[in-house]
């Protein structure tokens, strides 16, 4: 009888075993998808600090562009200027952005997108929400020193890279 208690008990503890094994898996994988869902949510922050950030890297290389202008052009200041002026296009992972821009008396009055990710079905969804919000944040902070939107981060940095562009390109 003993070897048919312990037959009894492998038997017995095997579906527990399996189910730790199930509950473990299921535990693991819902933290970390629960972890990447709220990392995919939470907004970039461009230029949240003036000495961190995407946008102060891409401010900080773009000042010498723009003080070479101011030298090489005596008595033209940036108040002047106005234009349109298209961003070099920025590859992302889900596609190209490109932004342009609309200047008038040195300040930017208007942005718009000229390209961006259409990757798929999400990807326009997302785009469609966050583009009119880079162009507001574009129009409020008169740089490429911007608020970057959650779920878009792509697009956001594609955003502030073009934009950096073509705020270089007009000089101001």
């Amino acid at each position: 009888m003993s070897a048919l208690t312990t037959l009894a008990l492998k038997k017995s503890e095997k579906p527990r075993i399996m189910g730790d094994m199930k509950r473990a898996l299921l535990i693991s994988a819902g933290l970390i998808g629960g972890t990447g869902a709220v990392l995919a949510i939470t907004p970039p922050q461009f230029g949240t600090s003036p000495t961190t950030g995407l946008a102060s890297t891409l401010t900080k290389t773009a000042t010498p562009s723009t003080s070479t202008k101011a030298t090489s052009k005596p008595g033209t200041t940036t108040a002047g200027v106005s234009g349109t002026f298209s961003g070099a296009t920025a590859n992302t992972q889900f596609g190209p952005v490109q932004v342009q821009i609309v200047v008038r008396n040195g300040k930017i009055i208007s942005a718009s997108a000229l390209q961006a990710p259409s990757s798929g079905g999400r990807t326009q969804q997302i785009n469609a929400q966050a583009i009119p919000y880079l162009i507001q944040e574009t129009l409020k902070a008169q740089s490429a020193n911007i608020q970057g939107v959650g779920g878009a981060s792509y697009t956001s940095n594609g955003w502030a890279q073009s934009l950096q562009s073509a705020i270089t390109k007009a000089g101001i």
